[in-house]
């Protein structure tokens, strides 16, 4: 009797359903019985043939009942044990400087101060966009530093050290890796894998289609697909994934829960204006550089400016890997 009051409701009901289906094993051999001797007398009976038809079609709908069942535990299990890690690492006083706050406690303290950007509202999509853009830059900076030795821009904005594929990814790697977060490793890295080789893929197809240029070329690289995706930047992809969702973006949603939520709607709003300003700007001035490089001489006012503020020289700074095709 002890043992039996520790278990839990889903460790019974799975229980009574096990002895049901073992119970059922009889009525099984009867109709088996039943077939047999239908093929013994060379005629299978109408009533026969019904209530077998209808068992078939009873235990096909169980089947499915179970399954989901099944799935609906495992992933019950998966979560709970996913948020017993995150709480735990998060507490581990050895790292408890650098370790990133459990998903778990960012949840409940959005909740409890109602915060303007809790959740994964427009407000936190387009702060994680634009953390993501500029943090995107630095990380590159230094790899750049510590595998060349030197400094180059990996900005894809001409205002500020910002990059909106990285801005992008961040922002589509949470949409998609979001309701992940309290899961295991295994489905952010799947996450991570096929939404950043979708975007990095859809992001060099519209540069090439819209500019006439590309900035990365895997061509070299094994198992690549036309040259903007290729397996080890996809499997990067899905590593960044598990670190996204489980590292960074606790982080980011601790710093964005310290904004007050009036002042932290008006940082967001004018943060979009200048972005989208940025985005508009940097497009006007790419798309002229190429009439450049193709000879076209400018014919608007608008064309006059983007020649007299954004030169090729200025541009080769800023886009130090962009090539046109």
């Amino acid at each position: 009797m002890q043992g039996e009051e520790k278990k839990t409701a889903p460790e019974w009901i799975s229980e009574q359903a096990l002895e049901m289906t073992e119970a059922y094993g009889a009525r099984l051999q009867s109709i088996s019985d039943e077939l047999a001797r239908c093929s013994e007398e060379g005629k299978l009976e109408a009533p026969v043939k019904e209530r077998v038809e209808n068992d078939i079609a009873s235990l096909r709908r169980a089947s499915m009942n179970l399954l989901r069942v099944q799935t609906h535990v495992t992933g019950m299990g998966d979560e709970l044990s996913a948020r017993l890690q995150d709480v735990e690492k998060s507490l581990n006083r050895k790292w408890y400087r650098v370790n990133p706050p459990s998903n778990t406690y960012i949840d409940s303290m959005e909740e409890k101060k109602a915060h303007f950007a809790r959740g994964l509202n427009l407000y936190k999509i387009f702060l994680v966009l634009f953390i993501g853009s500029f943090a995107g830059v630095v990380v590159e900076l230094i790899w750049c530093l510590l595998k060349n030795g030197y400094l180059e821009s990996r900005a894809g904005l001409v205002y500020g050290p910002f990059n909106m594929l990285y801005g992008v990814g961040a922002a589509v790697l949470s949409l998609t890796l979001y309701r992940f977060r309290n899961r295991g490793r295994w489905l952010s890295f799947l996450g991570g894998f096929v939404v950043g080789s979708v975007v990095e893929y859809a992001c060099s197809w519209f540069q090439e289609m819209v500019f006439g240029s590309v900035s990365w070329d895997y061509s070299a690289q094994p198992f690549n697909l036309n040259g903007r995706i290729c397996l080890l930047y996809s499997i990067f992809w899905g590593v960044l994934g598990v670190w996204w969702i489980k590292d960074i973006y606790p982080f980011m949603s601790m710093w964005i829960l310290k904004l007050p939520n009036r002042a932290g709607k008006v940082i967001a709003w004018m943060l979009a204006a200048f972005l989208a300003v940025d985005c508009a700007v940097s497009a006007l001035a790419v798309w002229r550089w190429a009439q450049r490089v193709k000879g076209a001489e400018p014919t608007a006012r608008w064309e006059q400016v983007m020649d007299t503020r954004f030169p090729n020289e200025r541009m080769e700074r800023i886009y130090a890997n962009m090539s046109f095709q």
